[in-house]
């Protein structure tokens, strides 16, 4: 698997990297949480500090949930029980506290996941609202009995919703999944292709503006 590895402490990653590589996974190491949150949507699996340089874990794990399911482990020194419970609830897959027996990190990364895998695996590649079809897997969409001719970032909006009918999703989700960076200036971008969309789905009230946050396909 891909695993980030979000660790400020040089020898902490060294050895980290050096054994997830020896047991088969494909490691990558960052510093910062800004980077984390660049970085993650190159990884299956992400082992997060809580200790870093430019701001704290939770703050990243915070972020990070709003954009991405990707499974996170934390791995950090703090164990104390009101850490340990706000990292579970702001939506850390598993909380592991320093140090850390190999064999027990190797075997949670694989736990996760794999219920990863399975929730995804749960998804239906055809998604139907009202009489409008969205095949994700061969990217078209029908829209009552006629397919229409979508731009490759429309469908990709499209389909980051469609994952999701009838969930509000934020527009820091939109921008991170379909142009790979949440908190770059693309926010015009995804307005302009939203309202394209609209215009060539002809199906008012379709696609609705949750006004602060963001949007969500169907009711």
């Amino acid at each position: 698997m891909r695993v980030l590895l979000v660790e400020d402490d040089d020898g902490v990653a060294d050895a980290l990297v050096e054994a997830l590589r020896a047991n088969g996974h494909r490691p990558a190491r960052v510093r910062r949480g800004a980077d984390a949150l660049i970085a993650h949507r190159d990884a299956d699996v992400v082992l997060l500090d809580l200790g870093l340089p430019d701001q704290d874990g939770l703050e990243v794990l915070r972020k990070l949930r709003k954009i991405d399911p990707v499974p996170v482990l934390v791995l950090t020194a703090r164990g104390d029980e009101r850490t340990v419970v706000r990292g579970l609830r702001l939506g850390a897959d598993d909380y592991l506290v320093k140090p850390v027996r190999l064999a027990e990190l190797l075997a949670r990364i694989d736990a996760v996941a794999r219920r990863s895998a399975a929730r995804s695996q749960e998804q239906d590649d055809l998604v139907r609202v009202s009489d409008v079809e969205i095949d994700l897997q061969s990217r078209q969409v029908v829209v009552g009995g006629r397919e229409i001719s979508l731009t490759t970032k429309e469908f990709d909006v499209l389909a980051v919703l469609a994952r999701r009918p009838g969930t509000a999703v934020s527009r820091q989700q939109l921008m991170d999944e379909v142009w790979g960076n949440a908190f770059v200036a693309v926010s015009r971008t995804l307005d302009v292709h939203l309202t394209q969309l609209r215009a060539k789905l002809d199906r008012p009230g379709l696609l609705h503006t949750i006004r602060g946050f963001g949007y969500r396909l169907g009711e």
